[in-house]
């Protein structure tokens, strides 16, 4: 398999020096393929390829994910070829910064369908890159978005497949309020189209409890002066903050949370949390935190399992760690191998039809896809030091 890593270089790639060789995935996924699978992949040609489009953010808050969203994907990538590619095609990644300003993002998405060729883009990344983007990708090339989002995506040619505040933020809200007697709460995300719009679900939610919203708030994105922002919520005396911060601002503002003694009294439920934002909170700030996910390492699933020993056989011991985030740019070439079976075609129409109603495996396990919106097992869990102890199914 060739694999292309494609890295913008003026993107600013935060990221490992290594990472900022082109072709890197080549050497790398080459090892997880036989020389039987070569030589047939060899004999299709370059024009039998088909080129697929990452835009991962690796720069700016969400840039956390990035090492790991690359790494998933060429996992993702190195095991479809070894099927054969999709459809007979061989695979072939390149990864696009998603983070910086959205105008060099949409400039990059531009290049990538109109120079590059890819056909198609799966997208590890904010909503409101996703709402910038999909008025490049309309009518062009069908868009696959893997990260935890607001729901409700119904934009022509893309396809959403994250966790929703439907099935993520509300049996976790109900659990809190039954279990941990949680009535009074206070919101806080960062100032974009995620929070904003999860928080108007998650106010329902928190009233069908019978609790109520002491507080809400948005932070710029790449804030990290926290002070008023716990002093008023020291003020108002919340049983629970609800957090929609997203990657290094969450890390800053989970560990001031801890440093000024707020955990020891205070629950904390976040959205786009995993173990990679964990590991920068560390363990004395991770008290009484709580998250729930359609991925934890944790999960004991045979399909959890062997996504683990292959992921850490392709990239070895010292891998960027894995969490539900940079977890789900797997899944979405998962899911783009099922459609396109499905469809038993690549051409736009067909197989985002297909796509729409679909039930697919990947690290996750089952995941069905209906009328456009995936379905996926759901746990809550608990921060235990650097690590997620799960609770419960939900």
């Amino acid at each position: 398999m060739h694999a292309t890593v494609n890295v913008q270089a003026r993107s600013g790639f935060a990221a490992p020096p290594s990472l900022l060789l082109r072709n890197l995935a080549a050497p790398l996924a080459e090892r997880a393929m036989s020389p039987s699978d070569r030589a047939v992949f060899g004999r299709r040609g370059a024009d039998r390829r088909l080129r697929v489009g990452a835009f991962i953010c690796c720069t700016g808050s969400p840039g956390v994910w990035g090492p790991s969203g690359i790494c998933s994907a060429q996992l993702a990538v190195a095991e479809i070829n070894r099927r054969g590619g999709i459809l007979g095609r061989e695979v072939e990644l390149s990864i696009y910064d998603a983070g910086g300003p959205m105008d060099d993002v949409l400039e990059r998405a531009e290049q990538a369908i109109d120079v590059d060729q890819v056909a198609l883009i799966v997208g590890l990344h904010t909503s409101a890159v996703r709402v910038a983007m999909r008025k490049v990708t309309r009518n062009r090339v069908p868009y696959i978005y893997t990260s935890v989002y607001e729901g409700g995506e119904r934009t022509p040619g893309v396809i959403a497949i994250g966790e929703t505040p439907r099935w993520q933020s509300r049996p976790s809200i109900h659990w809190l309020a039954e279990i941990k007697n949680a009535s009074r709460w206070y919101l806080i995300g960062s100032d974009y189209v995620w929070p904003w719009q999860s928080h108007r679900a998650v106010k329902r939610y928190i009233a069908e409890t019978g609790g109520q919203v002491v507080g809400e708030e948005f932070v710029p994105l790449g804030e990290d002066d926290h002070e008023p922002h716990l002093a008023r919520i020291r003020a108002a005396k919340p049983d629970v903050v609800l957090i929609s911060l997203i990657g290094t601002d969450s890390i800053v503002f989970n560990r001031a949370f801890g440093e000024c003694g707020l955990a020891a009294t205070t629950l904390r439920l976040g959205g786009a949390m995993d173990e990679t934002v964990l590991l920068g909170i560390g363990a004395d700030n991770s008290e009484n935190l709580f998250c729930a996910s359609g991925f934890f390492p944790g999960v004991g699933s045979r399909a959890n399992d062997d996504f683990q020993i292959r992921y850490r056989a392709m990239f070895g011991p010292n891998a960027p760690p894995v969490g539900s985030l940079g977890q789900s740019s797997y899944e979405g070439l998962r899911f783009l191998e099922a459609a396109a079976s499905k469809a038993g075609t690549l051409s736009m129409a067909p197989l985002l039809a297909a796509a729409r109603n679909v039930v697919y495996s990947g690290a996750r396990g089952p995941v069905a896809v209906r009328d456009g919106h995936a379905r996926m097992s759901m746990y809550l869990a608990e921060a235990d030091g650097l690590d997620f102890r799960l609770i419960k199914p939900i």
